[in-house]
C-alpha cells in the first residue's frame, strides 16, 4: 500500500491541526493504521494507532486525552486530530500500516511508511 500524509503546517501552542493520510489500493481494511513522529536529533516514536475497523484505538501516554486518531475506510484514510498542541509536539509526523494490533506501538510492525509531514508548534 502507498501512502500519502498531510495535513502539517505551523500553529500556536494550544491550537489544533488535523493530519490525513490517504492510501492507494483496495486492501486498506486489511491494515492496523498507525501514526508516528520524529523531532530532530531524537527516534521515531509511536503516537497513535487504530484498528482494522476503527473499533479500537491506542495512544502514546504524551497525547493521550489531547490527539483522535480515526480512519474512513470509504475514503482509504486515516486521520489524527490533534488538540491542545504543544512546542514539544513539534516533529515529521508520519502514518504507516501495519498487520498486527499486538505490535502497533513498534516501528517495525509496519510494512509501509507515508513521506511524513511537518508540524512546528511555537510557543
Amino acid at each position: 500500500v502507498q501512502l500519502q500524509a498531510s495535513g502539517g503546517g505551523l500553529v500556536q501552542a494550544g491550537g489544533s491541526l488535523r493530519l490525513s493520510c490517504a492510501a492507494s489500493g483496495r486492501t486498506f481494511t486489511t491494515y492496523v493504521m498507525g501514526w508516528f513522529r520524529q523531532a530532530p536529533g531524537k527516534e521515531r516514536e509511536f503516537v497513535a494507532a487504530v484498528t482494522r475497523y476503527g473499533h479500537s484505538t491506542y495512544y502514546a501516554d504524551s497525547v493521550k486525552g489531547r490527539f483522535t486518531i480515526s480512519r474512513d475506510n470509504a475514503k482509504n484514510t486515516v486521520y489524527l486530530q490533534m488538540n491542545s498542541l504543544k512546542p514539544e509536539d513539534t516533529a515529521v509526523y508520519f502514518c504507516a500500516a501495519g498487520r498486527e494490533w499486538a505490535t502497533a506501538t513498534m516501528r517495525d510492525a509496519y510494512d509501509s511508511w507515508g513521506q511524513g509531514t511537518q508540524v512546528t508548534v511555537s510557543s
